[in-house]
């Protein structure tokens, strides 16, 4: 029999709990799978905290856990995925959006031989001020990483349990950890789930997301083709700048030696593309610098642990 692990990162959402704990015992109770239940109360400011102690002190499988200030979702599900002990881990959003109806039949999908799975609100509750910029958010999410789903911001998502001890979130990286799990080595799919309405409060998000969700996805691309290599990047470009300075150079350098010796060349001084060849010149030779210097931190600290498929 397996355990089935939600974890549910809580905002200010006094007025849902309740009833989101109602439903998920609905939904899964008649299962045969056992399951527990992690509300992670994100500093809270309303009595959230209050009935996630209720909650967990009348029935054995909730647990709630309480941060002294709001650190973000990620940091949420980050202490969510250490704490949790379920072969499937459930995430979903605490508002009642997210339908926990919807868990057994993500289950089954990681059961046909998924690493993950998530959800894509294909009809979707929000108004359109929100719908708009997300498409054009998912597109270009999807186009620069190169995994098919229609909706990285959807709550709802499932994984295996291997997947949630071998991936760090933090920041504001939650958005992304269908790419973090791709750069792990592991698959990833969507299923369709139902949406609803949001029936108490307002989005604690707000259009800052939008930019800074962009800054977050640049981060997740460099560090996850980089972070190993840095010199790849570093030495590149400071090669790209020390090649297009030394070629500058070196034209003046034959210019002023025609000059020189024969008269027919140019005398350097004063040419703004003097001062041009040297600038690049020692921008390409900062940029190796850099280089040389975060493969020495990355040697010294970094020490990748590899993800296990399994043992012979």
């Amino acid at each position: 029999m397996s355990l089935i692990s939600l974890v549910i990162p809580v905002y200010n959402e006094e007025e849902s709990l309740v009833e989101l704990y109602g439903q998920i015992r609905e939904a899964l109770e008649p299962s045969t799978h056992e399951f527990e239940i992690l509300f992670i109360d994100d500093g809270s400011q309303d009595k959230s905290l209050a009935l996630m102690k209720d909650l967990s002190e009348s029935d054995s499988r909730v647990k709630a856990i309480s941060f002294q200030r709001n650190y973000g979702k990620a940091t949420a599900l980050n202490i969510g995925f250490q704490r949790c002990s379920g072969d499937y881990v459930i995430t979903m959003d605490a508002d009642l959006q997210d339908d926990p109806k919807e868990v057994l039949e993500l289950v089954a999908v990681l059961d046909s031989g998924w690493d993950m799975v998530s959800g894509w609100k294909k009809v979707r509750h929000d108004p359109i001020s929100k719908r708009w910029p997300s498409k054009l958010y998912n597109f270009t999410v999807s186009s620069l990483t190169g995994i098919n789903i229609h909706d990285f911001n959807c709550g709802l998502k499932a994984y295996t349990k291997k997947v949630v001890k071998n991936i760090d979130v933090y920041g504001e990286m939650h958005r992304y950890i269908p790419v973090l799990a791709k750069q792990k080595g592991f698959n990833c799919t969507e299923k369709v789930v139902l949406h609803h309405a949001r029936k108490y409060g307002e989005s604690k998000y707000g259009v800052k997301r939008l930019f800074t969700g962009y800054l977050d996805l640049f981060t997740v691309l460099f560090l996850g083709k980089y972070m190993r290599k840095p010199m790849h990047f570093f030495g590149l470009a400071g090669m790209m700048l020390l090649v297009l300075g030394g070629g500058i150079l070196t034209f003046l350098s034959v210019q002023w030696a025609q000059q020189y010796f024969f008269g027919t060349g140019q005398w350097i001084n004063n040419r703004p593309i003097f001062y041009i060849g040297i600038l690049l010149s020692i921008i390409g030779g900062q940029f190796i610098s850099m280089g040389l210097l975060g493969e020495l931190i990355t040697s010294s600290l970094h020490k990748e642990k590899p993800v296990i498929r399994e043992n012979m």
